[in-house]
């Protein structure tokens, strides 16, 4: 493979750039994974290194997201505190199912996974309507969501293609807020995930130093860019940019 040919400093380049391409998909929807995971694979780096180099490497890519949609975040402190216990867990379960299993375990799952999020969020606005005479206080919906993030903190320690993508499927379903709400809610909820399960590979280890590093600045760098993007569309225009990452994901999963 030519790549595997290349200098390390070359290597750290292209990764570097993977990187601001992946920050700009988490920036706007999610789906960076889906963007470094294979340019990590191409530089000859075995599956589960890149797998744990990727989650760590793509953390920053929030950051400036969440620093910009800190306004539409901060009365939603409380929601926000009692997920994080299924955040954490969630993301656990998720780490410790990657260890134990080979990562083609789930490749077959994942396309689907992501699949089926998308046209969950793509309809969610006709199903929010369906579903408008459940007060959104009401124990189903609050099961629906705490159980939805948990499920989805699972995927996100085991791989995180389309992570943020799932979390606004299950949030604009069972939250009555605007996207820019759930924007901001989906970066935090995203950091958690994707802290929680960098902790763990951090004290296990199989991280790829020169590519965690390079990802680091490039997801950063990428991050701030996709936030900065987004807040400038209309909710609508968000929301086919949402769809279309997440189809353009399912297809390049499968």
């Amino acid at each position: 493979m030519f790549a595997t040919t290349l200098t390390l400093a070359w290597r750290a380049v292209l990764t570097l750039i993977a990187g601001v391409a992946g920050g700009v998909a988490n920036g706007v929807a999610g789906g960076g994974t889906f963007v470094v995971f294979p340019t990590l694979l191409a530089l000859g780096i075995a599956p589960l290194a890149a797998n744990v180099s990727t989650t760590v490497g793509v953390a920053p890519s929030y950051v400036g997201g969440m620093w910009r949609f800190r306004q539409q975040v901060q009365p939603h402190r409380r929601l926000l505190s009692a997920l994080l216990p299924s955040c954490c867990a969630g993301a656990g379960v998720g780490c410790a199912l990657l260890f134990v299993f080979p990562a083609s375990t789930f490749r077959v799952v994942v396309p689907w996974l992501v699949g089926a999020g998308t046209v969950l969020f793509a309809l969610s606005p006709m199903i929010t309507r369906r579903l408008a005479h459940i007060d959104h206080a009401h124990p189903a919906r609050r099961w629906f969501l705490h159980a939805g993030v948990f499920f989805i903190a699972i995927y996100g320690g085991y791989f995180g293609a389309g992570l943020g993508i799932l979390l606004l499927a299950v949030m604009a379903i069972s939250l009555p807020f605007e996207m820019n709400e759930l924007q901001g809610l989906r970066y935090v909820l995203s950091t958690v995930i994707n802290l929680a399960a960098a902790a763990v590979f951090v004290v296990r280890g199989h991280l790829v130093g020169y590519a965690v590093g390079a990802l680091l600045v490039g997801t950063l760098m990428g991050g701030w860019v996709g936030g900065w993007l987004v807040q400038r569309l209309s909710a609508r225009a968000v929301r086919v940019l949402i769809v279309t990452i997440g189809v353009v994901t399912t297809v390049q999963l499968s």
